[in-house]
């Protein structure tokens, strides 16, 4: 290509003085057209959320004329597979936001670029490390957070005075929801409808696995080692298990429920407590405006052994470095975005949650915030989990496990040897 641009600079010797100025100026406004940085986000198609990103880019671009942003959107379950595609057909996204149990999957494809080879070092210094390390793998760290969230405990403070509860004075522990549980059972709607005690999604899609993982944790235990392999070790799995089929066995926990299922639900005043990222209080919120009134958080519930530990929840941006120009401005573009002036109006009005970075921490939106007050000590014992190839696979696989006990009736046991005989086979894929 450079060999033919140097014959046609040879030819155009014999052109006249004019005819050189006005290829110049053709060069110079070729280049001086802004460089389009490809951002794929599922949220730009959900009701609540298209009006920050829509000006959040309108920002951006005042401030970074050089820059243009290009949206790719689909549905959350299929934004995946249109980034691949896209990749596949030589035309790569810069930027995924993601949640964090994506990143495996990204970095798998070759579709994520450690963030250290693209954001600079003081910006990243600003982080909690328990952050970062939450998208680890390996030595390397692939995706950047905006939040964080641990599966924390929502609560309709009107259910448990109606029940006769103290509203104040949530649960701590599985045997006092078990209590409390108990008692709303009793309880109908004003216009008649079933009351669910208790939340936890067990579905088959990937974010219920990990939400079971947390609850795992909650008795002390984990799924997977610190070096990837899969714990053997099934006590805190088994009693985990073992409290999913009493609610199910009780009424207390709708049925293979999604979580969105569990916030329609808690919106309509049909479910007293739930397990959620702090930031599905919004799909709540779109669903009854004045749930704010009603909704409180708490601790995730200490269970057996363990100390109420959850793990670490996040929605990420995921990078890929597609050249230099295009590198620079999704350095500009990242480093714009997760920062107090571009995300506390976010974190307080659209989408509670909890900062990733330490200059963030006293933002009064979050510190002052109703909605997550309860929960604010919970990310202490919040746990960044591995990060492996087909996380999401490992997920279904536990949803599965849930699924065979309290819908197939299938004893614990043999269950969850079934389950750790799968999981082996997947991580040794």
């Amino acid at each position: 290509m450079k060999k033919k641009i140097f014959m046609l600079m040879a030819t155009a010797l014999t052109l006249t003085m004019v005819g050189c100025s006005s290829k110049k100026e053709e060069a110079k406004a070729s280049k001086d057209e802004p460089v389009t940085i490809k951002i794929a986000n599922y949220a730009l198609l959900e009701s609540g959320y298209t009006e920050y990103w829509e000006s959040i880019e309108k920002k951006f671009e005042e401030k970074h004329p050089e820059y243009n942003i290009e949206w790719v959107t689909a549905p959350y379950g299929e934004i995946t597979n249109q980034v691949i595609n896209m990749a596949g057909g030589g035309d790569p996204v810069d930027i995924v936001f993601a949640e964090g149990s994506w990143v495996p999957t990204y970095e798998d494809a070759g579709l994520a670029t450690p963030i250290t080879d693209i954001l600079s070092d003081e910006f990243l210094d600003d982080f909690y490390d328990n952050a970062l390390e939450a998208n680890k793998i390996g030595d390397d760290i692939y995706a950047v957070p905006l939040y964080m969230s641990p599966y924390l405990l929502y609560y309709n403070k009107d259910i448990f005075e109606k029940a006769g509860l103290d509203p104040d004075n949530p649960p701590t522990t599985y045997e006092e929801m078990l209590e409390a549980a108990e008692v709303i059972s009793k309880l109908k709607t004003d216009d008649g409808n079933k009351i669910y005690p208790f939340g936890q999604t067990t579905a088959s899609v990937p974010i219920s696995g990990s939400s079971l993982t947390a609850m795992v944790y909650n008795f002390g235990g984990h799924i997977l080692n610190d070096d990837g392999t899969l714990n053997q070790d099934t006590k805190e799995l088994k009693e985990t298990i073992n409290m999913l089929e009493e609610l199910d066995e009780k009424g207390y926990n709708p049925q293979n429920a999604k979580l969105k299922d569990l916030r329609n639900l808690f919106a309509l005043g049909q479910l007293a407590m739930y397990y959620d990222q702090s930031w599905g209080f919004n799909g709540v919120r779109s669903i009854n405006d004045k749930a704010v009134d009603f909704t409180a958080s708490a601790a995730p519930l200490k269970g057996g052994s363990g100390e109420g530990e959850s793990i670490i929840q996040e929605q990420v941006f995921i990078l890929k470095d597609n050249g230099d120009e295009r590198k620079e401005g999704t350095r500009e573009f990242v480093e714009f975005l997760i920062s107090k002036e571009n995300l506390e109006d976010y974190m307080t009005n659209i989408t509670p949650a909890f900062p990733v970075k330490k200059s963030m921490a006293d933002m009064p939106g979050v510190v002052e915030s109703p909605i997550l007050q309860g929960a604010a000590d919970s990310l202490e014992t919040a746990k960044a989990t591995p990060q492996v190839a087909g996380m999401d696979d490992l997920n279904l696989e536990l949803c599965t496990l849930v699924q065979a006990v309290t819908v197939s009736n299938t004893p614990i046991d043999k269950a969850v040897n079934d389950y750790l005989k799968v999981n082996k086979e997947l991580l040794e894929q």
